[in-house]
């Protein structure tokens, strides 16, 4: 299996993908999301994913996706076998334009979460969003404050631009920090060529923020790497089914056929073919992926040791 090492940190050499968590509570809960997590471990995989916001739009819910990664956890009584990762800081969903991410609301975000996953310490934070009215230094300091007070070991962010993470990244060398260690973005086989996605507070990885990663120790970790079902959608039920979505464009009609072509030559399902794209990247690249049945799990913990040929993915220059 590749390994993924994230500079000057501590943590474990982590797998290829992460788990991610949206759906926990949803298309599984309780004894099914215990076995879904346990494969995963038990197929090579140690990076869990999860956020404080993951509820916000089931009536109701609290800390839907933290509850399930929680009572796992309490249920196994360890949670030392994998990096375990959440998020605050989102704004809520009927206000997205409103910024909650004063220190004040971070604090009650991170201890929520705290209480919910039934731990002490969380491996890697993420600012959920950014806000530009707020200073780097005032953010990177309230991170530091949570990595003093013992509630997290790291610190990252997600949906930063190229422009912010550098501003960050030169105030944590002056100061001595670590910083982020960590940027989950947009990023894709199909992002290149997709039409404006629909929340403009989802920061899509472009070609500055690629080449940043290559020379950053900030680790990218993309999130909506199967392109939200687009490529499987277009397979299955045809144009039809996917005409309203962002990435149907000409291009992404284009990397489709290469898509299914490279399906049908190498045996890999749309999922590990659309995995594959991060594997053959010449910097590393740890996506978030997630499964909504035991089923779509074993296809992605097949791609977990899978190889994967960059020349196989050579049709992209003709899209």
């Amino acid at each position: 299996m590749q390994k993924i090492k994230i500079k000057n940190t501590d943590l474990p050499e982590l797998s290829p993908f992460g788990l991610g968590t949206v759906n926990a509570g949803l298309s599984w809960d309780h004894e099914d999301a215990f076995k879904i997590f346990e494969s995963y471990l038990a197929a090579g995989g140690n990076l869990i994913d999860t956020a404080h916001v993951y509820s916000d739009w089931i009536p109701g819910e609290i800390a839907r996706a933290e509850r399930v990664v929680g009572e796992w956890i309490r249920n196994r009584g360890h949670h030392d076998d994998f990096v375990l990762i959440t998020k605050g800081g989102h704004p809520r969903n009927e206000t997205m334009n409103i910024s909650r991410m004063s220190k004040e609301e971070m604090t009650g975000d991170l201890d929520d979460s705290l209480k919910q996953l039934g731990v002490d310490c969380v491996d890697i934070y993420f600012y959920h969003r950014d806000d530009l009215n707020r200073s780097v230094e005032e953010l990177i300091e309230t991170m530091e404050d949570f990595r003093r007070a013992g509630k997290i070991r790291y610190y990252a962010c997600s949906n930063w631009t190229t422009k912010r993470m550098k501003e960050a990244d030169e105030y944590a060398r002056k100061m001595g920090y670590r910083g982020f260690v960590a940027n989950q973005d947009m990023f894709n086989i199909g992002v290149k060529r997709m039409n404006p996605f629909s929340d403009p507070t989802m920061v899509v990885c472009d070609p500055e923020m690629l080449e940043y990663h290559k020379n950053s120790d900030n680790l990218l970790m993309p999130y909506m790497g199967v392109c939200s079902g687009f490529f499987h959608l277009l397979k299955n039920k045809g144009i039809d089914a996917v005409k309203d979505m962002c990435y149907n464009t000409e291009g992404n009609l284009k990397v489709a056929d290469g898509i299914f072509k490279l399906c049908d030559e190498k045996g890999y399902t749309i999922t590990q073919a659309l995995l594959g794209f991060f594997r053959v990247q010449d910097f590393d690249v740890l996506p978030l992926a997630s499964a909504d049945n035991m089923s779509q799990l074993e296809e992605l913990e097949k791609a977990l040791n899978m190889e994967y040929d960059p020349k196989d993915y050579e049709f992209l220059k003709n899209c």
